[in-house]
């Protein structure tokens, strides 16, 4: 048993090589999880809940590696910022092939970026347009309000290095083909919370605005991290949360009757630091 837990460990300190993971999120995205997709397919494959309730769906790659690989029959987002919902909205509810199309003729440079940026959007498609672009020419993918443009880029190509329509135009049919699988809600993820705690075939994956960092990276930064574990805690499914390192949470999820892992991560500097993965039972990610 000492020896099980020993080599889990030794796993989790050694960063996940996220090239090794299927690209399917339309974003550049601070915070995204693709780190956690080995570990996301082990906590399915042991529960096999039917449904996937993703809070905080942000750049959505949970969601989308659930229904893809068939883990789940159903996946919920859930997104309170309206460009990114607006995207989401765009890809699920019939705009998927305009959008395509818009992305594919788009001349990516810094003057039509600056433009297109400066024009508030008319409609859902538009705004889902434009929040592409600027997530895609943001330095970081950052979408908070002052964020900045990228501006040496990936290997000193300038703003237009994370540009690859071709790759977002593949992923947006492979989300496509996938809609009648996944459902969006825009809003609030307390109350969409609270709807869902008696389903125990119904799992639960909550990766919310971190304590320190989310200030910087995005628009609704500010939540109630107690409320949050309180309600989590009476979740009768599985699940499982992803937080930043911090003293905070740990009381938070000790406090809530978690446990928690910490899982070596590496940053787009190249530098290390660890992330917590929180649930109440660990005996699925121990066996073999």
């Amino acid at each position: 048993m000492i020896e099980g837990i020993m080599e889990l460990i030794t796993k989790l300190s050694k960063p996940v090589n996220v090239a090794q993971v299927p690209q399917r999120s339309l974003f550049r995205y601070p915070g995204g999880k693709t780190w956690l997709i080995p570990i996301l397919r082990k906590w399915l494959d042991a529960y096999k809940p039917k449904m996937l309730l993703e809070r905080f769906a942000g750049g959505g790659i949970v969601s989308l590696t659930a229904v893809a690989e068939d883990l789940v029959e159903k996946a919920v987002m859930v997104e309170i910022d309206d460009d990114i919902a607006a995207v989401w909205k765009a890809v699920l509810n019939g705009h998927a092939d305009l959008l395509a199309q818009r992305i594919t003729h788009f001349v990516f440079n810094y003057e039509n970026v600056k433009k297109l940026i400066a024009a508030p959007p008319q409609d859902c498609h538009e705004k889902a347009f434009r929040t592409i672009i600027r997530n895609r020419a943001a330095r970081g993918g950052i979408l908070a309000d002052g964020a900045g443009l990228t501006k040496k880029g990936e290997n000193g190509k300038g703003i237009s290095s994370r540009w690859y329509p071709a790759t977002l135009v593949k992923r947006i049919n492979n989300i496509k083909s996938s809609r009648s699988k996944i459902d969006f809600i825009e809003g609030d993820a307390f109350p969409v919370i609270e709807a869902h705690l008696r389903e125990k075939d119904t799992a639960l994956f909550l990766d919310p605005p971190y304590v320190v960092s989310g200030r910087r990276l995005y628009r609704f930064s500010e939540i109630d991290h107690m409320k949050l574990f309180a309600l989590a805690s009476r979740h009768q499914g599985p699940c499982l949360l992803t937080y930043e390192d911090h003293k905070v949470i740990i009381y938070l999820a000790e406090k809530y009757g978690f446990g928690f892992r910490k899982v070596a991560m590496q940053n787009t500097h190249l530098s290390k630091k660890n992330e917590l993965l929180i649930t109440k039972n660990f005996d699925w990610l121990e066996r073999e």
